[in-house]
């Protein structure tokens, strides 16, 4: 452990038992990203997503455990798989529901080595997580809880079920597109935005904690008044991180 995740770790101890941080090596996330076998159109998708701060702020590790809700034609599911190692594992959540060619996109990119300890999860964002599945080091929700806003999903049983999957001291990971102030939930399916507030206040009713949140998807000139697809400028877009509270097993979970 550096001595810059050694001090973010002390400062969490309390609230967290940094039990999601202990688990094997730091893998290189710059690596990752430039890995050469990744597909031109990731690379594209690359520019807006800024994935090796993405991999950085969710604290990714070898051997982790993870579950990638939304996953979608698996552009993040990919990431984290690579960022996990052979001993690690990733479940990719979809809805049943879900777009016919995102699926499609997804069974090509699951042919590929990197895939190769990633696990197909399809079910109900409300009933996202197969009973056996417990103990999870990370759970990340990348740009699709918007989706579940006009979607006919009970967000209270989801967010709680993420919470009852996750170990203690395991955390969510949730970035989406910023929507106005007030605006709630009500462009959820015409802008494919939601408000900050909103999304943190639904989190922190199941009982996670906001540890820590991210500026490098920021961008003060979006009005956040238009469509996020082919966007005129930048989409100002927020990045949050939330723990499981460890409660008293901070002092038997950490190890330097």
């Amino acid at each position: 452990m550096n001595s810059l995740s050694r001090l973010a770790c002390l400062a969490l101890l309390t609230v967290t038992g940094c039990a999601a941080m202990t688990t094997g090596e730091q893998p290189d996330y710059r690596a990752i990203v430039a890995s050469p076998d990744r597909t031109e159109a990731d690379r594209q998708t690359d520019q807006r997503r800024k994935p090796e701060l993405l991999l950085a702020f969710t604290g990714v590790r070898q051997g982790m455990t993870v579950l990638d809700m939304g996953a979608g034609a698996g552009y993040s599911t990919e990431l984290l798989a690579r960022a996990v190692g052979p001993q690690g594992k990733v479940y990719a959540q979809e809805s049943p529901a879900s777009s016919a060619r995102a699926r499609e996109r997804f069974d090509e990119r699951a042919k590929t080595p990197p895939m190769r300890n990633v696990i197909r999860v399809l079910r109900d964002y409300d009933d996202p997580v197969p009973p056996t599945v417990r103990e999870l080091d990370v759970v990340t929700f990348f740009f699709a809880y918007h989706d579940t806003a006009f979607m006919a999903v009970d967000r209270a049983k989801m967010n709680r079920a993420l919470f009852d999957a996750l170990k203690p001291g395991g955390v969510l990971i949730v970035s989406d597109h910023a929507a106005q102030p007030g605006a709630g939930i009500s462009v959820a399916k015409t802008l494919h935005r939601i408000e900050e507030s909103t999304l943190r206040r639904e989190i922190e009713a199941a009982g996670f904690k906001l540890i820590a949140e991210a500026d490098f998807l920021r961008n003060s000139g979006d009005l956040r008044d238009a469509i996020v697809f082919r966007p005129q400028t930048p989409v100002d877009e927020f990045v949050l991180k939330f723990v499981k509270p460890a409660q008293n097993r901070a002092a038997e979970s950490y190890s330097m």
